[in-house]
């Protein structure tokens, strides 16, 4: 019955809308979903936008959403769940790479997924580096739910890969191309690029970490905070 009422809700809302292209602007001209309702009335229209719970979808990623603790660069949550979404064909795809590199004796571990705006707004007012942080005159592509921070895990020991610097290191080591580090560390880096390109993400040269999922222009920026998704039933 509380989907029934969800989905009722959602369609009004989108039926007072009209469109997408009528989702309101900031005050950066950005169309933000910034309500629930609205979120789910596009993801009842199509299915791949809804952003689904990592733990269903991709139950044998492992998940530490560094932003939901004070284990980042802040020092401080910036999330109020620890839940990891995105959306569903994302999601998919995350999950294939992850069967891939088990037969390496390696799995996943997200470090951020799904994002919500107001997030990277606050991110963006101490780092203030386009290379390491979106601006929130342009929005994220994990706004969109179309975007992984991830790392390596080895699955004998349960233990993160060595990598070429640590999450959210904002100089060079983050780099696809920094030489600097260890044999193994270039080799994890590469191990891993090549297991996302190969579902469908696509990565970005100032950070090893971080993964676009091919077709995220046509998801929308989303403000719905994590903690709603996770109570709500996002998925």
């Amino acid at each position: 019955m509380r989907r029934i009422l969800l989905t009722v809700a959602a369609v009004a809302a989108f039926v007072a809308l009209g469109a997408a292209q009528d989702i309101p602007k900031n005050e950066y001209g950005l169309r933000v979903v910034d309500s629930y309702e609205l979120y789910e009335a596009l993801a009842e229209r199509d299915p791949d936008k809804r952003l689904v719970d990592l733990a269903d979808a991709a139950p044998d990623v492992e998940i530490d959403m560094r932003y939901a603790t004070d284990n980042n660069f802040m020092g401080k949550a910036i999330y109020r769940s620890g839940k990891a979404y995105l959306r569903a064909s994302a999601a998919a795809a995350l999950a294939e790479a992850n069967e891939a590199l088990a037969e390496k004796g390696l799995g996943l571990k997200v470090l951020d997924a799904y994002r919500p705006y107001t997030a990277t707004v606050e991110i963006w007012e101490h780092v203030q580096d386009a290379r390491y942080a979106a601006r929130p005159s342009s929005g994220s592509r994990h706004n969109r739910g179309c975007a992984v921070d991830v790392t390596l895990v080895v699955l004998a020991t349960g233990e993160e890969a060595e990598m070429p610097s640590a999450f959210d290191d904002f100089s060079e080591r983050a780099h696809q191309n920094y030489s600097g580090a260890s044999a193994e560390a270039i080799e994890n880096r590469r191990t891993l690029r090549e297991a996302m390109k190969s579902v469908g993400f696509t990565p970005i040269s100032s950070e090893w970490w971080h993964y676009d999922f091919r077709g995220w222009k046509k998801f929308e920026l989303i403000d719905v905070p994590i903690e709603t998704l996770e109570e709500r039933g996002a998925d």
